[in-house]
């Protein structure tokens, strides 16, 4: 047997239950903390929160596979159809809407039956126009075709992976697709280690099974949390720790259907994704309060487009020449918003050196007294 799918009734997988269990209690009990303080914040907060998080899970979602998507749209999309208010909002393409699409039917409908066609639907978005780069791919069904998972330049390509053959896809993904719906045996992070795992070894389209895998995994995190609200990304941490992903997964797949050391390694990333959210409620509490004390000053788009792209870190040093190319306008209109800003106390010049001059954020704005900010 070569591969874990080669085994009589593979997808019985098996594991160390005392093992898992100790790791899965700890990080189960920090998942609540978590998700208790984000709950404890106004309903701005959590809508900022949710922007950046869901943001961060596409970008870097797609980014594992190798493809990167504009932040800017991302976030844009994400706030229209969740009919969040939010400054700078920028059109979006078709293809960035039906990836948020498919995010938010994952998580926001999280209790709703998984089904073919709901894949298929997810599959669709992801490809609109029927192609993969330059190659056309069977879109909206599942493959025809075998199907490998192939590292290295032509000619000297490497086999990590051969799922299991195309006759065999459909039968697999109705046992997958009923056990996502009928099993409530295990504990619900649990079951979407266990899925994440399952379905990236069926494998079952011609491309996009990656952003679909982790897609059901944070559908899975959802119901875990009988929550659509989401406040971490474990797609972030995915890319982080990219080599240790496929290594584990890798082994994982070559094993004897032993699936402790994929669950433990999955329980790790997902507390590390937890860590990441303490360090983000910071920023998005500073960027809620420094909206709602600017909130009466007369500040145009590309402000305020620009300056939310200051608190999401999108970013480096803020030049003139920088904001002229981000906003696509001159740079003399460029130099007029910075100085209007720096007027209003919201910006002010670094002191360091160079060729160019730098801006940043005023640092002591709780103290601004906001009756001397001109609304003009």
């Amino acid at each position: 047997m070569r591969y874990i799918h080669d085994r009589e009734n593979w997808w019985q997988f098996h594991y160390d239950s005392q093992q898992i269990l100790n790791e899965l209690g700890r990080v189960r009990a920090k998942q609540g903390n978590v998700l208790g303080r984000m709950l404890s914040l106004g309903f701005d907060s959590q809508d900022e929160a949710m922007l950046s998080n869901l943001s961060l899970e596409l970008v870097r979602s797609s980014e594992i596979e190798g493809k990167e998507l504009n932040l800017e749209e991302v976030r844009s999309s994400i706030a229209r159809q969740l009919g969040i208010d939010t400054a700078g909002l920028v059109p979006a393409s078709r293809y960035i809407d039906g990836v948020v699409e498919m995010q938010l039917d994952a998580t926001q409908n999280y209790n709703k039956l998984l089904t073919h066609d709901r894949l298929f639907g997810w599959h669709n978005v992801l490809f609109p126009t029927g192609m993969s780069g330059l190659y056309r791919i069977e879109v909206g069904r599942y493959r025809s075709g075998e199907m490998q998972v192939i590292s290295g330049a032509m000619g000297k390509e490497k086999v990590h992976y051969q799922a299991p053959s195309a006759s065999r896809v459909y039968a697999e993904m109705e046992r997958f697709i009923d056990w996502i719906n009928t099993c409530n045996e295990i504990d619900a992070v649990l079951k979407a280690a266990i899925a994440h795992l399952w379905f990236v070894s069926i494998h079952p389209f011609d491309d996009g099974n990656g952003r679909i895998t982790r897609a059901l995994t944070d559908m899975l995190l959802a119901r875990s949390e009988n929550s659509s609200k989401r406040f971490y990304s474990v797609s972030a941490e995915i890319k982080l720790l990219q080599k240790e992903y496929y290594e584990v997964l890798e082994r994982t797949q070559h094993g004897n259907g032993d699936i402790t050391e994929w669950l433990l390694w999955f329980i790790h990333c997902f507390e590390q994704a937890l860590d990441s959210t303490e360090e983000k409620l910071s920023s998005v509490m500073r960027k809620t309060e420094f909206w709602e004390r600017y909130r009466h000053v007369a500040l145009n788009e590309r402000q305020r487009r620009l300056l939310n792209m200051q608190f999401d870190g999108f970013f480096g040093k803020l030049t003139s020449s920088k904001w002229a190319k981000i906003a696509k306008c001159s740079p003399d209109t460029a130099l007029n918003d910075i100085n209007d800003l720096i007027a209003k106390g919201i910006l002010q010049k670094t002191n360091e050196g160079g060729r160019s001059t730098n801006y940043i954020l005023v640092n002591n704005i709780r103290k601004k007294n906001m009756s001397e900010i001109s609304a003009s």
